[in-house]
């Protein structure tokens, strides 16, 4: 299944007024995570699979990537990202990471933010990304946690009469597979994977693991966004850094 909520037009309009307002976990938790992973991009070769916007491909030329190769499944993405984010270095596609094919070309590095939970077929598209990684190549990616992910009903804080999150439910955990949950639209779907299957996944394509995050937020979020101080209490994010060292 490959499923496009961004090109739904009232998810879309919700999604960039959220990402515009620069008050989210992205920008507080998950980037900062990311980009800590990332010893250098002088002179790298990159591919974004799942590039939203592009402002993380832009992010990569300015800090001295030699060119990104920008990929997601989503036209209205592109084209926000060819306006905003736009670079004679940076290529951007609109193609499901499941049908992406580069023959021709290898980059030194591979970053996903946020786009795997949406892909059914993980050890497939871990077999894609070790066939495009360069030698001794990284490939850095997001996904939500899966302790969020675990609970078939996706509504995980319990709370007391007053409103108050007294504690986080945590259920089904090793039961891997589809997730259905409403966020701005209904029927957005993402697939839940124990630690051990992305980990597993990660050694069994070839992978060394490098290090792993579970994020809280930077200083300026918890200023910021108050509620964000919630991550403490449970990451929203896994952050893994991988190195294809076998080839």
């Amino acid at each position: 299944m490959k499923q496009n909520i961004y090109d739904n037009p009232t998810f879309f309009k919700k999604y960039s007024a959220l990402r515009r307002s620069g008050l989210t976990y992205n920008d507080f938790v998950e980037q900062p995570a990311i980009k800590s992973l990332i010893f250098s991009l002088e002179g790298k070769s990159v591919l974004d699979l799942g590039c939203g916007d592009g402002r993380f491909a832009k992010y990569c030329i300015d800090h001295g990537a030699i060119n990104v190769v920008g990929v997601d499944i989503s036209s209205n993405m592109i084209n926000q990202a060819k306006v905003e984010n736009g670079h004679e270095n940076i290529e951007y596609v609109c193609i499901p990471l499941e049908e992406l094919e580069i023959p021709n070309d290898k980059f030194d590095m591979i970053i996903s933010s946020l786009a795997i939970h949406y892909i059914e077929d993980y050890p497939a598209l871990l077999k894609k990304v070790n066939g495009l990684l360069n030698k001794n190549g990284e490939f850095i990616f997001s996904t939500e946690h899966p302790i969020v992910t675990a609970r078939k009903e996706m509504n995980n804080w319990v709370k007391d009469s007053d409103g108050n999150k007294v504690h986080w439910a945590l259920d089904d955990y090793h039961e891997e597979g589809k997730r259905e949950q409403s966020w701005y639209i209904d029927g957005v779907i993402k697939y839940h994977r124990t630690i051990s299957t992305l980990l597993n996944g990660l050694i069994e394509a070839g992978f060394t693991i490098g290090k792993i995050i579970e994020p809280q937020s930077i200083s300026t979020g918890i200023q910021q966004m108050p509620k964000i101080i919630n991550e403490k209490r449970r990451p929203s994010f896994i952050v893994f850094k991988a190195i294809l060292t076998g080839k």
